[in-house]
């Protein structure tokens, strides 16, 4: 059987908070591999492709064809996956503190004695993974076309991953600075790979999408040398592009949100792809919104009722963006 690594940690009111993780043991011959979702709590899919995933690991250790170990944590953020709102789940943000769940990972790794319950839940999730040769932290953007982001490192041996997971794009990136779960885990453990994947938008919660993808992380996972079984990965037909030719469109206004183009559409630059309806019933109250440059659009505004400053869109460029500045694109 799997043998049950959870753990718990203490919440913001001093309650226990318990975190589910499992490892299958193979015979060693094989990489380790750390699979996590809901770093972020409110982006729901990997936790289900995750779940989908736990049976067929237990029956290939059972029948003695794991090779490698793999550790699995479904659910990984304990705090974040109880802040409800007013029956909304917010769970990219920490409440007590205002963090982003996925910043500051770094810090809390060099403390000795991490200063706070949220520091102490990072610094275990990375130690945990610390030891692994291949580490998948599972994602999901607002609206989006599902795609991997990875650094330059391990590119093109992610290549596999991206064919496997049948995404549509992979963003390569060199450098961050922000404390991601990924980048700690790339600056203090030196992984063989690690990625982080973007499975499509928080509102694509499906058994058929969860099968689709652990289907896809199986045969990754056997092309790895983790599962001693035959996988056969059609030719990835995906598009690369480098961090800095992303364009992340904002919100010059706040308004009623309009897209006139939908994900996965060409636009040429200075092509129309949304507008702003600033004061409804009033026409000239309309701001139309152009492409920056010729690209693809890779992920939507999920809510229809816009901030100014909110990001609009992302697309792919062929360019450098005028307004990159470094950084990451936004785990």
């Amino acid at each position: 059987m799997a043998k049950d690594i959870s753990w718990q940690v203490t919440g913001d009111s001093g309650n226990t908070l318990q975190i589910g993780a499992w490892r299958f043991e193979g015979d060693g011959s094989g990489p380790k591999v750390h699979l996590q979702a809901g770093v972020h709590a409110d982006e729901i899919a990997g936790m289900l492709v995750l779940h989908q995933l736990l049976p067929r690991l237990q029956a290939c250790q059972d029948q003695g064809r794991l090779r490698g170990s793999v550790t699995v944590v479904p659910q990984a953020n304990p705090f974040g996956i109880g802040q409800f709102r007013q029956g909304r789940l917010l769970g990219r943000f920490h409440d007590a503190t205002g963090q982003n769940f996925n910043r500051a990972f770094d810090h809390s790794l060099a403390m000795e004695r991490p200063a706070s319950n949220l520091a102490h839940w990072q610094k275990s999730l990375v130690q945990l993974a610390g030891d692994a040769d291949l580490v998948l932290d599972l994602h999901t953007d607002d609206e989006a076309l599902p795609y991997l982001y990875l650094h330059r490192n391990f590119w093109p041996d992610g290549l596999a991953l991206a064919a496997a997971l049948k995404v549509d794009l992979v963003i390569v990136w060199d450098e961050g600075g922000d404390g991601s779960f990924e980048e700690t885990i790339i600056a203090h453990a030196d992984p063989r790979l690690a990625a982080t994947i973007e499975l499509r938008g928080q509102a694509d919660v499906s058994d058929a999408l969860a099968q689709q993808d652990a289907d896809g992380l199986w045969a990754w996972l056997c092309v790895s040398g983790v599962i001693d079984e035959a996988a056969v990965i059609s030719e990835w037909l995906g598009q690369v592009v480098d961090m800095g030719c992303m364009e992340t469109v904002l919100a010059p206004c706040a308004g009623v949100l309009v897209f006139e183009k939908a994900l996965g559409d060409e636009v040429e630059e200075g092509e129309r792809f949304a507008r702003i309806i600033r004061r409804p019933g009033d026409p000239g109250s309309e701001v139309v919104m152009h492409a920056a440059q010729t690209g693809r659009l890779v992920t939507r505004h999920r809510e229809r009722l816009v901030s100014q400053g909110s990001v609009v869109a992302k697309f792919t460029g062929s360019r450098l963006s005028e307004n990159w500045s470094g950084g990451t694109l936004d785990p």
